[in-house]
This record gives structure tokens, sequence and C-alpha cells, in this order.
């Protein structure tokens, strides 16, 4: 059976931001991931539930190149959509640095993003794959053009 075929009841935008969108596609609980029903409408940060999946699509626009429009950008997008990551940004760094404690499969859909660790950065394109484990990241769109990226957020907890 086909539980849903349409747009999901979960897009979010930043309004400082355009072009900026998540789409917050499903989320599973523990106990009942099989049978329970989507609760994704309901959802809210960037992380899933205790013991949980939250699967995304986001979409973003090229980054500025001024820094402090950047850090505004990235400081709305924060506050408005992910309060609940863990950012402690230093000095030098991207301001999109954060730290979610999840496991992370990150799968380039559409375009080219950097991923940015707190050793080292990697060009991802269409096709690529990161899986992230609890660690400080960032991404940068570098390349001039939107870029889309489907996001699986694990929590580990039991």
């Amino acid at each position: 059976m086909i539980e849903i075929d349409g747009p999901s009841p979960a897009q979010k935008i930043v309004p400082e931001r355009p072009g900026y969108r998540v789409t917050n596609l499903w989320r599973t609980s523990p106990g009942d991931a099989i049978d329970a029903p989507d609760s994704i409408a309901e959802h809210r940060g960037v992380l899933p539930p205790p013991g949980g999946t939250v699967v995304r699509i986001v979409e973003w626009p090229a980054e500025p190149q001024d820094p402090a429009e950047l850090r505004r950008l990235m400081d709305a997008t924060f506050q408005l959509m992910y309060p609940d990551a863990h950012r402690d940004v230093q000095a030098g760094e991207h301001p999109g640095m954060h730290q979610t404690d999840t496991v992370d499969y990150a799968i380039v859909l559409e375009g080219e993003v950097v991923a940015i660790m707190d050793e080292g950065e990697t060009v991802m394109r269409a096709g690529d794959v990161l899986i992230q484990r609890g660690t400080n990241h960032a991404w940068a769109n570098r390349s001039g053009k939107p870029v889309k990226v489907a996001f699986i957020l694990v929590d580990p907890t039991r």
C-alpha cells in the first residue's frame, strides 16, 4: 500500500535565506517504526526523536562571499530551523559549524557541496555519500549553483 503520494506536509524555509528549503519526509520513534503512523508534521529541529530517525532533503543556494552576510544567514538558519544543534563556532571556522550526536547519512542528489569537518574538508558531487558520526561539521555551497542533499539522521540511543 502506498501511504502518501504528494508533497511533504513538513516543508520549511528561512525567510532571510531565499532558496533555502528543508523538506522533512519521515521520522520514526523507537518501538513501532513499522506500523506507527508518520509524525513528520510535528517534527521540530534537526535531531531525530531519541532512538529514532528522520529523513529530509535540504536545498540551498550558493553562499555569499561576504563573511558577515554568511554568518547572518547561518545564525538565522540555526535559530529558526535547528535550535537543537550544538553550536560552538570558533574564530576562523565556517559559521555553519555544528554537532549532531547522531549517525548521519548525507547523499548529494544535485549540485556540489563541501563537507567541512574539524580537520579537513572534501568536495561532494551528485551521487557522493558521506557518513558522519557525531562530529563537528558544516556544509558549504561554494559552487555558485543550488545544491540538494538527502539526509538520514539516526539517533544511536536505545
